[in-house]
């Protein structure tokens, strides 16, 4: 086999794994019950597949061919364990299937994709467990990538997915969709888990891959549940947001901030697909406000014609529906770029009245550009500095000072 058409068998493993791989983690999970066993089932057949398919060609059917050998890998582990009849036989039984079809009917593989995701959201763990176990059981991120991006060691990372494994198990979390009251109650857990993942990606200093795995996700959850209006506002927020990744830095890596992007670099048809999820999206929620919000910054023809006032109402209407004092901060933000900077310091105050935004840098630097705004640059220079002192990240630290500098 020539190199080209190896590499070609690489990228469709890759390919199908990306599509496959939850599915067939959710199968075995529902059949077996043991998370361990249905991940390195599918492991073994992913590694099989990069092994195999360079020399003998891709299968017509990428997918099925990867289901069936995770499928024996796991029958042959029960096997060998001798692990409870019913198991054995329901695995057996899966074994007798086509290797050209699904194991089981298409209303089955979307309840069990459904039931993976909201076992891995599930409230009882920890919001940190929950995205780490969504990139390790959904995603199949490496556990020594988690770490590094959640900042802890692999062997600590390693234990904590272990813990929630065994939670899952020890405390009866049931590996199922909740209906009726129940998914209204659970549904924004879960789209919480999906909107962190996505900031781990697209923060300054993030892992861009987690990212675009946090849409990949959203897209599915959307597809799986569309008589839910804020999975396809999620989808679409985070669609807008991530098609302006590629102006975000200057050639040197340097932050551009909103207004100095150049505007061509953006990802138009991502632009455009959100759009089309946000035309006639009913209900009036949290994800579909911030969507309206980031819809419009993306279809501004310029920073000087962006609708500050439709933005500023959006922020009205979501601080009463998810009070928080970030939302407050950005409705001040708003609110001085659509009625004067007076109008923003005002509501700043308010938002920073009770002390939570005291160390957040974008609250300082909030301030500072409403201060330049309204003409006193030498005190805006002082906020930048003060915003740049209290990052985490050295571009944003940099970004900041470069302002100060302009300010002083």
């Amino acid at each position: 086999m020539t190199q080209s058409s190896a590499a070609a068998a690489r990228g469709a493993a890759a390919e199908a794994a990306a599509d496959a791989y939850p599915r067939i983690v959710a199968a075995l999970i529902r059949i077996t019950g043991d998370w361990t066993l249905a991940e390195d089932s599918a492991q073994d057949a992913l590694a099989t597949a990069l092994e195999r398919w360079p020399a003998d060609g891709v299968p017509g059917n990428p997918g099925a061919w990867l289901m069936t050998v995770a499928r024996n890998r796991a029958l042959d582990t029960v096997r060998r364990a001798t692990v409870e009849r019913r198991k054995l036989r329901d695995l057996a039984v899966l074994a007798l299937t086509a290797a050209t079809g699904d194991p089981q009917p298409p209303d089955e593989v979307v309840d069990d994709r459904l039931r993976l995701i909201f076992t891995c959201c599930h409230p009882a763990l920890a919001l940190e467990a929950r995205v780490a176990l969504t990139l390790r059981t959904i995603c199949a991120v490496p556990t020594a990538d988690i770490a590094r991006a959640l900042l802890t060691s692999e062997s600590t990372m390693t234990r904590r997915l272990t813990r929630a494994k065994a939670k899952i198990a020890d405390a009866g979390i049931p590996y199922a969709v909740p209906e009726g009251p129940a998914l209204t109650e659970r549904l924004p857990g879960v789209l919480a888990v999906l909107y962190l993942l996505f900031t781990h990606g697209y923060n300054a200093d993030g892992e861009p891959a987690f990212a675009t795995e946090a849409i990949r996700l959203a897209r599915l959850l959307a597809q799986l549940m569309p008589q839910q209006p804020e999975a396809t506002a999620l989808l679409a927020l985070l669609l807008l947001q991530h098609s302006r990744r590629a102006a975000r830095r200057d050639a040197d890596g340097n932050l551009v901030t909103l207004d100095k992007q150049d505007r061509t670099r953006w990802d138009h048809s991502a632009i455009e697909e959100a759009a089309a999820l946000l035309r006639d999206l009913p209900g009036d929620g949290p994800y579909a406000l911030q969507a309206q919000i980031a819809a419009c910054h993306a279809t501004a023809p310029s920073p000087e014609r962006t609708d500050w006032a439709t933005i500023a109402g959006c922020y009205d209407r979501l601080v009463g529906r998810q009070p928080s004092p970030v939302i407050e901060l950005n409705r001040a933000v708003a609110h001085g770029y659509a009625f004067g900077p007076a109008a923003g310091l005002e509501l700043l105050a308010l938002a920073r009245a009770g002390g939570a935004l005291d160390d957040y840098p974008l609250a300082w630097a909030a301030e500072a550009d409403l201060t330049a705004r309204e003409g006193d640059r030498e005190r805006a220079a002082d906020l930048f500095r003060e915003a740049a002192a209290r990052t985490h990240s050295e571009s944003e630290r940099r970004a900041l000072l470069d302002r100060a500098a302009e300010n002083a």
